[in-house]
């Protein structure tokens, strides 16, 4: 009987121990909180008075208004947040209406040029015709672009940053996906300034004549993003790519 009763006596010095060391983590995790919930009071303090400072130079300074960007992301804030989302930031920087004004006018250049083009431009002749529709100071950047063209998504209407290889960038504003030989067909014409030829893809890339006819023949005929020249003196059939040409305008 003795032993079982200290058998008692120990499970219960036991559950003692267990509750005061739950009491003192609940108040550690209190006090831990309140710490937390004063130093992101003091940080929200210092981004606004910050974002007041600097609004009209995010605006206006690609170089500024990148770093900015930078910054935002690197501490997990997103200035194009909503009021629903936290957007707190947007308001005071500006930056949301900013740039949702910069998708309108990426969606007009892009429409007003979908009919040559076939829906695909190049990101720096989209960059050029957005910087000439803004007037001056209205400068913006790939980055820039690229940040607006996502707040397009919900439109789902497909606009879409596409990397064609070589480094260089072109925005799909249609929906529907580009296939590896149209990316390579592509990456040639920009090469050529636009033009392409069944023979020139069969010595660039290797293809077989009718995987270079079909891929251009796609394009042609079934996606609109290219031109046919029957009339140049040096090849039968020439293939223009106009995404891939330059346009003075």
């Amino acid at each position: 009987m003795h032993r079982f009763g200290g058998g008692i006596s120990a499970l219960e010095r036991h559950k003692q121990a267990q509750r005061s060391f739950a009491e003192l983590s609940s108040e550690i995790s209190q006090t831990q909180i309140s710490n937390l919930q004063a130093q992101l009071a003091h940080f929200r303090k210092a981004l606004a008075q910050f974002a007041s400072t600097h609004r009209d130079k995010i605006a206006k300074d690609p170089s500024f208004r990148h770093a900015f960007q930078q910054m935002c992301s690197s501490i997990g804030v997103d200035p194009l947040a909503g009021p629903r989302r936290g957007g707190w930031w947007a308001e005071l920087t500006g930056i949301g209406d900013w740039q949702h004004e910069l998708g309108v006018q990426i969606v007009d250049v892009c429409v007003s040029t979908r009919e040559r083009n076939g829906g695909l431009i190049d990101l720096a002749e989209l960059i050029r015709l957005v910087s000439r529709l803004r007037g001056p100071g209205g400068q913006v950047t790939e980055d820039d672009v690229a940040r607006s063209i996502k707040t397009l998504e919900p439109l789902g209407a497909g606009y879409q940053v596409v990397d064609v290889g070589g480094g260089r960038k072109m925005v799909r504003s249609v929906v529907k996906e580009l296939d590896d030989d149209q990316m390579v067909v592509i990456a040639v014409a920009q090469d050529g300034g636009g033009r392409v030829e069944v023979d020139g893809l069969v010595e660039k890339r290797g293809w077989t004549v009718e995987r270079a006819r079909a891929a251009l023949e796609n394009m042609l005929l079934r996606d609109g993003l290219c031109w046919l020249d029957e009339q140049d003196e040096s090849c039968p059939q020439v293939y223009w790519v106009p995404s891939a040409m330059q346009w003075d305008e």
